[in-house]
């Protein structure tokens, strides 16, 4: 699969100076990330999910406020997209990104999102990571669920989502002090990377160190998606732990300038 098979029409730029390398560090946005889950015309499912993924205790690490520009990277059917959209206002701009694989499995649902609830902030990004471009024009990223993806690969047919494309499209596309919110299915201590490709997990402390050795500062951590009931031995997919697995929450910066 080659990077440049599409590129939708994306045609929406905001001057967002407050944003600009060497603002301060961003402060915990949970009460914004709460009052935008209140909107009333996010989606029945939406809010069960809620429940479920707590998004005000997540997102709120990446401190949203309007205005930013966010990119949601491997959107899949768009959940977290449309909450940060809600978050950053008419005057900020969130990315779905998907690429063709993402597309084949989650494309219906990106798009009956897209269609039941249109929002002119909100625009989906239809690449390749390796072509995603976006260079130092993104205040805060989202991976949610995605990462051990690059560690995943089909017994037959085509891939797209390797390491070190996508360590370096997201480090290129934040600006400096720029944050990165990285949600994943934990897996064993001490496991590395091998759980993702039969159990769709990865272990934690191996993914905070591959992120550091792509040039992420590791900023903080939340136990808000923890399952002490799940023994990290079962797939993701599996009935018996599917949606209720124990998810580690990582939030990177790109290092500020000297």
């Amino acid at each position: 699969m080659r990077s440049r098979f599409f590129s939708l029409p994306f045609a929406f730029s905001l001057a967002l100076a407050s944003h600009a390398a060497g603002a301060p560090a961003p402060e915990n946005t949970e009460a914004e990330v709460a009052a935008a889950l209140a909107a009333p015309e996010r989606a029945a499912a939406d809010r069960e999910r809620d429940a479920r993924d707590r998004p005000a205790k997540t997102l709120g690490l990446l401190g949203l406020t309007r205005g930013m520009r966010v990119l949601d990277a491997f959107t899949g059917g768009g959940y977290y997209a449309e909450i940060a959209a809600r978050v950053v206002g008419p005057s900020g701009s969130v990315r779905a990104h998907s690429n063709r694989a993402y597309l084949s499995f989650a494309g219906k649902d990106l798009e009956r999102r897209l269609a039941a609830r249109p929002m002119a902030n909100l625009q989906r990004l239809d690449r390749e990571i390796e072509a995603l471009g976006l260079d130092g024009e993104i205040d805060a990223a989202l991976l949610v669920l995605a990462y051990h993806d690059a560690y995943w690969k089909p017994k037959e047919g085509e891939w797209t989502v390797t390491r070190d494309p996508m360590m370096g499209a997201l480090f290129r596309a934040l600006r400096p002090g720029g944050r990165l919110l990285v949600i994943d299915h934990a897996a064993a201590a001490g496991s590395g990377s091998a759980p993702a490709q039969e159990l769709h997990r990865i272990d934690e402390a191996f993914a905070r160190a591959d992120f550091e050795r792509a040039g992420f500062r590791f900023v903080a951590s939340s136990d808000a998606l923890r399952n002490p009931a799940d023994d990290r031995s079962k797939s993701v997919f599996e009935d018996a732990i599917r949606g209720k697995t124990d998810r580690f929450v990582h939030v990177f910066e790109k290092p500020r300038a000297e």
